[in-house]
């Protein structure tokens, strides 16, 4: 069950305005001020231009330390799951984001549940997670995961193995952009979300004597499916 926080949100900024002696009328003014100034301000620096976002993007993936594979349809991302799973020798239960709860799971060979992770170990905590992005980066190999009602920020923190399936249309050249698109589709009247995740590989910590530990605060590996054909 998803906790619905936008009522809590309003109270903490509605006293907040109350304490600066503000009311809310002034917000679709300010609004429009801050749209003006995006609008105007002008980019920094940015990298070079790339004619090919899809192979850049899987380029700097796989340097991250993430695992890439394509397939042509978001139908066959599931069967694309499952070869992944029996080539490590993982589990075929997974949870999976709600959003993608219709693909063909069971058809493949996988026992999908779609739902929030369980965290507890004892319990028989979830070993893989299965989640969709907004968009991915190409410049870094990042996946760029909003939260949501049916976009469990925990399905991609909490497993060990975490499977993002990423459709070609969705991959962005920089940040800017991804920050972009957000704005255009998130922004305005729409709900922000909650949590901005950005997912760079496989979790890693060099904190313990400079070594690189994989895993450490997140998931073991990254598998990341590209769906080429789907707009």
């Amino acid at each position: 069950m998803s906790l619905d926080t936008s009522k809590a949100r309003a109270a903490i900024l509605r006293r907040i305005r109350t304490s600066q002696h503000r009311s809310g009328r002034g917000a679709t003014a300010e609004r429009a001020q801050i749209d003006e100034y995006l609008g105007r301000h002008p980019a920094g620096p940015l990298p070079a231009a790339v004619a090919d976002l899809k192979a850049r993007f899987r380029t700097m993936a796989e340097r991250m330390s993430s695992t890439v594979d394509e397939v042509e349809r978001m139908a066959e991302a599931p069967a694309a799951v499952a070869r992944y799973l029996a080539s490590q020798g993982l589990t075929t239960r997974a949870v999976v984001w709600p959003a993608l709860a219709d693909l063909g799971w069971r058809a493949a060979g996988i026992e999908a549940e779609p739902r929030a992770p369980k965290r507890d170990e004892s319990a028989g905590a979830d070993l893989v997670g299965v989640t969709g992005c907004f968009c991915a980066l190409a410049e870094t190999g990042t996946l760029v995961l909003l939260s949501g009602a049916e976009t469990h920020a925990s399905t991609h923190l909490l497993p060990e193995t975490h499977v993002a399936v990423v459709n070609a249309s969705r991959i962005v050249a920089t940040m800017e952009d991804a920050f972009e698109l957000l704005r255009r589709e998130r922004g305005g009247d729409s709900m922000m979300p909650r949590a901005i995740n950005m997912v760079s590989g496989p979790s890693r910590t060099g904190d313990i004597e400079q070594t690189i530990v994989i895993g450490a605060h997140g998931p073991y590996r990254v598998h990341i499916i590209i769906v080429t054909a789907d707009q």
